[in-house]
């Protein structure tokens, strides 16, 4: 029976005090944690942030109770915050129709974020003053008399450089494989 005295041991610096409280408390301290959990998978986890808590924080034992007693009382503490925390957290189940609207949204999202890494590619294949001048006029939204002032152009200048620009744009989306209109 432990008496505290690999938690002795892993406080003065022997790391296989700690091993050895791991070994022999693991299985019995899990079996417990899962009594209040009811999931397994979360007593395992709790074990494990209580042999942290002590590993870390390592706090005093004071040997009024067997270290088994003073360990899964720490154990106990860290599940019963949990189960708190769980409590705070409402679950609402999606319905049928709730579930289906959010896969075709997150499917939309998944589409939409293909495309704009496919705008991005093609944007950075097509000349620079295309690329700019596409940037501030869609991005930035900027006029044409704005653009002219900032590229040092024309008014006309811009025009004809956005529409090869966009002819730009188009031939290299092609070439990547998008299709217009479908979406």
């Amino acid at each position: 029976m432990d008496n505290g005295e690999n938690y002795r041991l892993f406080l003065s610096g022997e790391d296989e005090g700690l091993q050895q409280i791991i070994s022999d408390h693991r299985k019995g301290l899990t079996l417990y944690l899962n009594s209040l959990v009811d999931d397994i998978g979360t007593a395992k986890e709790l074990a494990f942030e209580t042999f942290a808590e002590i590993a870390v924080k390592r706090p005093k034992y004071d040997g009024k109770s067997s270290f088994k007693t003073w360990l899964y009382s720490i154990g106990h503490n860290i599940a019963r915050a949990y189960i708190r925390k769980q409590k705070r957290i409402a679950v609402v189940p999606l319905s049928g129709e709730e579930q289906n609207a959010l896969v075709i949204s997150l499917e939309s999202a998944y589409i939409r974020d293909e495309e704009r890494i496919m705008v991005h590619e093609a944007l950075s294949a097509i000349a620079p003053q295309y690329r700019q001048v596409l940037y501030l006029s869609y991005f930035e939204e900027l006029d044409n008399g704005e653009i002219a002032g900032i590229m040092k152009k024309n008014k006309r200048q811009v025009e004809n450089m956005l529409y090869q620009a966009k002819t730009a744009m188009k031939k290299e989306l092609e070439r990547r494989g998008y299709v217009y209109g479908q979406r």
